[in-house]
């Protein structure tokens, strides 16, 4: 008897049995009387409940309609009422959709955050370029956000280009820092649509820990050899020069003279292969730093005054400007050692370029300057910068600076750069050249 209590049931069944009991009301009419007015009143009455009953079938699909396309929409305020013979699987249905809602919710927040978290950067592109997702990652790697493909200059080229599944290795330049990137891109449908997945990972910090490990091995295998042929002649040479008489007498004095300056050449130049080798050793067995939190200024300052004779004779200015003084968690000594030996070439590099003006113009004054300044860079990285007005450093020659025991220097060793960007490396961090319009260039950049 629940149908009692619901009312569009309860009309149905009432206009049924009312059209029912016309049809037969009619048909007995017309079969007793025939044509006649009571007839036509039936018939209209007949009529009028067969429209009453396509009505309310109509306001059930309209209903039935209404709410499925509020469930759909995630309207769950629609429904059906408690007698209704849908109630029971409309709430199955609603509590199904609902538990798949919330697990694709659920699992669409947690491929957000592990987005957020996660340091690979991720860009999705549609086909027109635009970026559909992406996460902080970008930014921090390329230094700005990203809106278009455009945007990314020459990376944007090789993504726009990729028919397929693309895995390359590109050249990115934050700055005044030029980074290498591992780029993948990947083809994919997605609510079927086809876009592109891009992601972007810096390899620089792992390329540099290849290098120095590979100048490490080959400078401990050369130490060995080398130092193992040197030692005996050195030796030689030495016993060579003291088995030799004062009175001893040649045919040709000057035979005499000849062998007493070969073996003073072989000598000397034993010594400095023996310095040669314990330069290399420096570079090979290099000391893990031990970081502790200093003050930059602190070891400027000592710095300053460590070089002002220096700078003196040289008629060098010195100017310090520190934008910067948060603790850095630094090893001293080794820092020290790399700006002294970024000083030390400043120094050379402005002298040699103030006696490169004076020869060709005379009596011309040369203002030497160095400059040394503390700051922070677009990635909020802290670094010392030592910058002179020299002559700079030519393009030719930049890639190589940092090779081991590579110098444009007659009296140089190749040992100093090197040394300084490996120390700088074990910090977390790396010593770059920036090309500047006039003069040199070295920023000693912290992790």
């Amino acid at each position: 008897m629940n149908f009692l209590y619901n009312r569009p049931t309860l009309l149905l069944v009432i206009n049924l049995v009312a059209l029912l009991a016309c049809i037969a009301l009619l048909t007995w009419i017309y079969n007793t009387i025939g044509m006649s007015s009571t007839l036509l009143l039936v018939l209209v009455i007949s009529i009028s409940l067969t429209a009453s009953l396509l009505t309310c079938f109509k306001r059930q699909d309209q209903q039935l309609i209404q709410v499925v396309r509020a469930l759909a929409n995630g309207d769950n305020t629609l429904g059906f009422s408690h007698n209704h013979p849908m109630r029971q699987h409309f709430h199955g249905v609603k509590q199904q959709m609902q538990s798949a809602r919330f697990a694709a919710e659920r699992q669409s927040e947690f491929l957000k955050a592990l987005l957020v978290h996660v340091d690979l950067a991720v860009i999705v592109f549609d086909d027109e370029g635009n970026v559909i997702e992406s996460n902080p990652a970008v930014t921090k790697l390329l230094g700005k956000s990203v809106g278009h493909v455009n945007e990314l200059s020459h990376i944007g080229t090789i993504i726009l280009a990729a028919q397929k599944n693309l895995h390359s290795t590109v050249q990115w330049q934050h700055g005044e820092q030029e980074d290498t990137l591992t780029l993948q891109v990947s083809i994919a449908e997605i609510q079927g649509k086809e876009v592109k997945i891009v992601t972007l990972q810096s390899i620089h910090e792992l390329l540099l820990n290849k290098e120095q490990q590979a100048y490490k091995r080959l400078t401990h295998v050369l130490t060995h050899e080398v130092a193992n042929t040197i030692t005996p002649l050195a030796s030689i040479a030495q016993t060579c020069q003291g088995l030799i008489p004062k009175d001893l007498s040649f045919i040709d004095e000057e035979n005499k003279q000849d062998l007493t300056l070969a073996l003073n050449t072989l000598a000397s130049r034993t010594q400095y292969l023996g310095e040669f080798i314990a330069s290399f050793r420096q570079i090979s067995s290099l000391p893990m730093p031990n970081l502790v939190p200093t003050q930059l200024a602190t070891i400027l300052t000592r710095i300053e005054i460590l070089h002002r004779q220096q700078l003196s004779e040289c008629n060098t200015t010195l100017t310090i400007d520190i934008q910067n003084k948060q603790l850095v968690m630094l090893d001293s000594a080794q820092i020290e050692q790399v700006l002294i030996n970024l000083i030390k070439n400043a120094i050379e590099a402005v002298k040699s370029h103030s006696n490169e003006q004076l020869k060709l113009v005379g009596n011309y004054v040369v203002n030497n300057h160095i400059s040394i300044t503390v700051a922070q860079n677009n990635a909020q990285q802290l670094y010392v910068e030592v910058a002179d007005n020299g002559s700079g450093i030519g393009e030719h020659v930049i890639e190589m600076i940092f090779v081991p025991f590579f110098t444009t220097k007659r009296q140089g060793s190749g040992i100093g750069l090197s040394l300084s960007k490996q120390i700088m490396i074990n910090h977390g961090g790396d010593l770059v050249y920036i090309t500047r319009a006039k003069g040199g260039c070295f920023r000693c950049i912290f992790g």
